[in-house]
């Protein structure tokens, strides 16, 4: 079993790096004039609205090069609880009309960085040997 256990966390990282990478293309393709209109209505500086860019591009490369894999999944966590937390936060507990969580897609994507935040990239990954792989 541990042999298939760096399997394993390449797919997840494939996974959790490829999906959350298209999410930040479409913010590159249609811009973050959304996210700066929420960051305006909760008081909070328009500017922030850039950091999706770390969150959704640059994290999600890092996650599926295996590049700092642990603090690209911190990254990675960090951007899906402020996304749950100003476009959610209503749907954190509810479900959707068909049972499941409203906000499941958020969910697997957080929790898929935790994993990869807890184990690191895995034997095929690129490593900087640091305490962030």
């Amino acid at each position: 079993m541990k042999k298939n256990l760096n399997l394993g966390l390449l797919i997840l990282r494939l996974t959790v790096g490829v999906l959350m990478l298209l999410h930040g293309i479409a913010k590159v393709s249609h811009g973050v004039k959304f996210i700066e209109g929420q960051l305006a209505a909760k008081n909070l500086p328009e500017f922030l609205a850039y950091g999706v860019y770390v969150g959704e591009i640059l994290a999600p490369i890092f996650i599926i090069f295996g590049i700092m894999t642990r603090l690209s999944a911190l990254v990675l966590i960090i951007n899906c609880i402020v996304a749950a937390l100003l476009f959610h936060a209503n749907e954190i507990f509810s479900l959707s009309q068909h049972g499941g969580w409203a906000i499941e897609n958020l969910g697997l994507y957080t929790l898929g960085a935790l994993v990869l935040y807890f184990t690191g990239g895995g034997k095929y990954s690129i490593k900087s040997n640091g305490k962030w792989d």
